[in-house]
């Protein structure tokens, strides 16, 4: 990589950049990170006591969440959840995604990439609120329900999990069908047609031919869905009911509200562990490694 760099930019442009790269690392990675663990592994103590006796290492902060059943289910929750809407979002990107890579037209294309940006300009706090209006007692949705016929009555689209995973596919959307129109974009599509012309069916074709060229770009989508999903604060903060809390919403309770950031640390870093997990699930279940999952 180095290599290829100092033929493009010089010796000196790239090691300036390995340099940045490598300060990156460190600094916002790997320290806050070792920082994280040590939290974690301490009691939360009154300044007059930190250093003394008592500041000792412990797993008494990771065993709260052993023994607090209502953090458990919400922790196991938010797992299931955030399988939920990474399942939602591939559904939805997927079709969308092969649309974009080998039926539409450049022009065609270039307008659907165009919308599905626009509305990412806005801050994603406001996209997210626009969804509490959306989804709202005697919100919009709810007005054209009734106005149809359909429903006798509006619905609470908030009092439960319903919207928060409305409005994660809907926030999150991005990261999967990009991932997925890059690796479904660099199949041949002689491939395709050949499948066709032999008597190969739409649904057998994608299933033998498209899905196993992009197990890369799925990969990619779910581990980045996934990921931003299980360690969202705003859309469940915003869409949900207390009855749905978001295991980062305990997070955030004890850094902030409670004062105990070494509670929060240690819920934290479950957090990270469940994430990172998740990749190496993903990484089997697809047989991809991360230098296919980095393309």
């Amino acid at each position: 990589m180095f290599k290829q760099l100092s033929e493009r930019f010089g010796p000196w442009v790239s090691l300036g950049i390995f340099l940045l790269m490598f300060l990156w690392l460190v600094m916002l990675v790997i320290l806050p990170q070792i920082l994280m663990i040590d939290y974690s592994l301490r009691p939360n103590l009154p300044p007059s006591q930190i250093g003394g006796p008592e500041d000792q290492y412990t797993l008494r902060n990771y065993a709260t969440l052993a023994n607090n059943a209502i953090h458990q289910s919400i922790f196991f929750k938010t797992i299931w959840s955030s399988v939920l809407v990474t399942l939602c979002t591939l559904v939805v990107c997927y079709p969308l995604a092969y649309y974009l890579a080998k039926v539409a037209t450049p022009r065609q294309a270039a307008l659907c990439v165009l919308l599905l940006i626009i509305p990412f300009w806005i801050n994603e706090i406001l996209r997210t609120f626009s969804w509490f209006i959306i989804l709202s007692y005697r919100g919009p949705l709810n007005a054209l329900l009734l106005s149809l016929g359909f429903i006798d009555r509006p619905i609470r689209f908030l009092s439960g999990d319903g919207g928060v995973i409305v409005g994660m596919v809907y926030a999150y959307i991005l990261f999967m069908i990009f991932p997925l129109y890059n690796a479904i974009e660099s199949l041949d599509s002689n491939q395709i047609k050949a499948a066709r012309n032999l008597g190969s069916g739409w649904i057998r074709t994608h299933y033998r031919i498209i899905i196993p060229h992009a197990k890369p770009g799925i990969a990619t989508g779910c581990i980045m869905v996934f990921m931003l999903s299980a360690g969202s604060y705003a859309v469940p903060a915003l869409l949900g009911s207390p009855g749905s809390r978001w295991f980062t919403q305990i997070i955030y309770n004890w850094f902030f509200e409670g004062g105990d950031w070494n509670q929060g640390a240690a819920y934290a870093f479950i957090l990270l562990l469940l994430c990172i997990g998740f990749i190496v699930l993903m990484m089997r279940l697809f047989k991809v490694g991360l230098g296919d999952i980095a393309r």
